[in-house]
């Protein structure tokens, strides 16, 4: 019976999101206008009327979803589309669904185009209901969001809405699966609070803190940690996803457990560092447990009772994937269960100096140096230390001036997790152990 229901407590998870929000998509030219998103310069009184210049900034990351679709028409796109044997890149639904805004026809407006890429409704949702009465100021932010406008002021929210596409979901096309990565895509890599500042079109002053929530890039960041272990479970335990042929779908787990050197010589050996997270015997396969490593250090700070259990889960998550399905599934529900508990405790923590700094200085401390074993778990290290860091300046909690200080490490640990076939972690240990002396100076 706990089998049976642990597998639908996942399920019934599964968010809605603007791909499927069955509203009428209008395209980005229902935003045009001097009036409206498209002034040259950010001149307006209420939000700065140049989102679109913004969104279309052809020299910076920013305009990167206004790229998304001209990319399905570059020469790696169309090789990937001929291995998968796919037709056209830019005609495939797992290409468009992520790539633009690929809503059915019937749902297309007149002046909607395919080509505008990641437009304004695939995160803000079909503007059938609410197009006309978003900018009347006698209609309220929370009427809009009832006409269908997604609050992506909400953590929560938003995380669903950037991991349909930056992990995957269930909608048909939006799972990049290990295929699709044997055939040329890039490897996925997400962090939301470091996302969201890379995309932001918008300013949060102070008629915005009037009309909606304004949260803090720490909560921010690890809300978006602990949605992608929620989704990365969800996805793991759907039977129509979690499998290919005989095989696991080994896009679940790390890169580099399989993709790395090996050799006949018989004097070579194998790098391969003991993982305390991971109680797992040589040659089994390692799950992609990056977010389970930075929710711990969130739970460490802010939520200790819970801490001990959520570690003990993640080793039993380990240690389920050697077992049956029916371990499989039990695990992850109960995972899955604790990961909801530690986001009420996330919504509910103000991340003050003290605690934005001691979820820091667990990152850095040996209790997780020696977790960094695999490349991914490196990277969201090194991403959510310049994330707090940045919370902690945005929040007027530190000068500007004290990070300064510590950018030479900071870039440091950057380089390296540059690349992923060349990951030092003894080269990140030193950076970071650097990093957290120049932390004790903060407090």
């Amino acid at each position: 019976v706990l089998f049976f229901y642990a597998a639908s407590a996942i399920a019934q998870v599964v968010p809605r999101t603007p791909l499927t929000d069955r509203l009428s998509h209008t395209g980005v030219m229902g935003c045009y206008g001097s009036t409206c998103h498209s002034r040259q310069e950010a001149t307006g009184e209420t939000v700065r009327q140049n989102e679109i210049l913004t969104w279309q900034d052809k020299s910076s990351v920013t305009g990167a979803h206004s790229r998304a679709y001209k990319t399905l028409l570059n020469e790696r796109s169309a090789s990937i589309a001929k291995r998968l044997n796919i037709g056209p890149a830019y005609k495939a639904l797992a290409c468009l669904s992520c790539h633009t805004d690929a809503v059915p026809k019937s749902l297309q407006k007149p002046t909607f185009q395919i080509d505008d890429g990641v437009s304004c409704e695939s995160c803000h949702g079909g503007s059938q209901k609410w197009l006309k009465s978003h900018y009347n100021k006698n209609v309220t932010h929370d009427m809009n969001v009832a006409s269908g406008l997604y609050p992506l002021e909400d953590a929560q929210t938003r995380a669903n809405v950037c991991l349909s596409c930056h992990l995957g979901s269930e909608t048909k096309g939006q799972f990049v699966n290990h295929r699709l990565m044997a055939a040329g895509h890039p490897r996925l890599s997400f962090e939301l609070d470091l996302f969201t500042a890379l995309q932001s079109h918008h300013s949060e002053d102070y008629d915005y803190a009037k009309r909606k929530t304004v949260q803090s890039g720490a909560r921010i960041w690890a809300i978006g940690q602990a949605m992608t272990l929620k989704q990365q479970l969800r996805l793991f335990q759907n039977d129509s996803l979690n499998k290919d042929g005989i095989f696991p779908e080994l896009v679940f787990f790390d890169c580099l457990a399989c993709h790395r050197t090996i050799s006949d010589d018989p004097d070579w050996r194998p790098k391969v560092r003991p993982n305390p997270g991971r109680p797992l015997a040589p040659g089994l396969v390692k799950f992609n447990d990056a977010s389970m490593i930075m929710l711990l250090a969130t739970a460490q700070e802010i939520a200790p009772d819970l801490a001990r259990q959520f570690e003990n889960n993640v080793k039993n998550f380990h240690l389920a994937l050697s077992e049956s399905p029916k371990d499989q599934s039990n695990a992850s529900v109960t995972l899955v269960n604790i990961t909801n508990e530690l986001v009420k405790r996330i919504e509910k923590t103000n991340f003050s100096k003290e605690q934005t700094l001691g979820i820091l200085n667990v990152i850095v401390t040996d209790t997780l140096l020696r977790r960094y074993t695999d490349y991914v778990a490196a990277e969201q290290a090194i991403m959510a230390i310049d994330t707090l860091l940045s919370s902690m300046i945005s929040s007027r909690q530190v000068p500007e001036a004290y990070i300064s200080d510590m950018r030479a490490e900071i870039n440091t640990a950057y380089d390296a997790v540059e690349n992923p076939n060349q990951y030092d972690q003894d080269k990140l240990t030193s950076a970071l152990k650097v990093l957290q002396r120049r932390l004790e100076a903060l407090k």
